[in-house]
């Protein structure tokens, strides 16, 4: 770089290096003005997440705040200890309460994304259950919202969520049963709640199974580093 200029400020005002120096310094000018503009873009959008952040985090303190969800702090808070992204954790409430969907709903637009007209292979899961239309649509939209935030930010969900290498931490099963019963208590048709327990896992697969990939190229580059 030193000895490209060098050789700039060598050539005479007759060699055809009088301009130069302006030429460079707008072209300096522009490259200043792309980083700043990169810069402020980077500043808006921490911004906005914060902000994101913020609101989510309060909604999920406004749902722990009601009586009868005190009994979902104890998980909710082994997530955060986990440092699992708060809008996973939101859309997990999503099913149940409003504001979580709202929240999602936003999150989802603000990335550009949509809920997928396909359903098919949630549509195959919940036909086993025999449930009124309502339902069945309301939990295939919920698997839906739960791929979509998956595929907005699966690595960084991932890598809060995975335990002992491959397997997913229990308390996000445990979670999705508890809400899982309260949607099915609200609609007058309550199952125990160990009985939920497969139907919520079959749910969670296939939210987490097309993603796994993420963690297992991270191993593999691991591996083949050492």
């Amino acid at each position: 770089m030193m000895s490209d200029l060098g050789g700039l400020e060598s050539m005479g005002p007759d060699e055809g290096g009088g301009k130069a120096p302006e030429q460079l310094s707008e072209a300096a000018k522009q490259r200043f003005a792309a980083h700043a503009a990169a810069a402020k873009q980077v500043r808006k959008e921490e911004k906005r997440a914060k902000k994101r952040d913020d609101s989510v985090a309060q909604t999920i303190v406004q749902f722990l705040g009601e009586e009868d969800h005190a009994h979902l702090f104890l998980l909710i808070s082994r997530l955060v200890a986990r440092d699992c992204p708060s809008i996973f954790i939101l859309t997990i409430l999503s099913l149940i309460n409003k504001a979580a969907l709202e929240g999602v709903e936003e999150y989802i637009t603000e990335h550009n994304m949509k809920i997928s007209d396909d359903l098919a292979d949630t549509t195959e899961l919940m036909k086993s259950a025999q449930l009124p239309k309502k339902m069945n649509t309301d939990l295939m939209l919920w698997v839906t919202r739960m791929q979509v935030v998956m595929s907005i930010d699966a690595k960084n969900i991932l890598q809060k969520l995975i335990v002992d290498d491959e397997n997913i931490d229990g308390t996000v099963l445990q979670l999705a049963t508890f809400v899982l019963s309260e949607y099915f208590t609200k609609n007058k048709k309550p199952i125990p709640f160990e009985q939920l327990h497969p139907l919520t896992g079959s749910m969670l697969q296939l939210v987490f199974e097309p993603f796994l990939h993420h963690i297992e190229k991270e191993e593999n580059t691991d591996i083949d580093d050492e």
